[in-house]
């Protein structure tokens, strides 16, 4: 399936979070915390200071997820991007 978000979104594909502690316990995943890093997929046409493949920090809370071929993705607007880790 092909997605391409309109306006000012950007489809993101979030990191996975560390599913043990330092010590090597293993976290529920009701316990992990959410992650706030991810890629790049697809940005709309509005979209001029992100690009496709960069890695980004965004809101905690934010976007729309969605599920595409058992994969996780968000739907950002572009105001809840925070930053581009380069």
């Amino acid at each position: 399936m092909n997605i391409r978000p309109l306006g000012e979104r950007v489809l993101v594909k979030a990191e996975k979070t560390e599913e043990k502690t330092a010590s090597g316990i293993v976290l529920p995943q009701t316990s992990q915390e959410k992650s706030q890093f991810a890629s790049v997929i697809a940005v709309g046409d509005d979209v001029k200071s992100v690009k496709k493949g960069e890695r980004i920090l965004f809101d905690k809370y934010a976007g729309t997820a969605l599920k595409i071929d058992s994969e996780d993705y968000l739907i950002l607007e572009l105001k809840e991007v925070l930053a581009i880790i380069g």
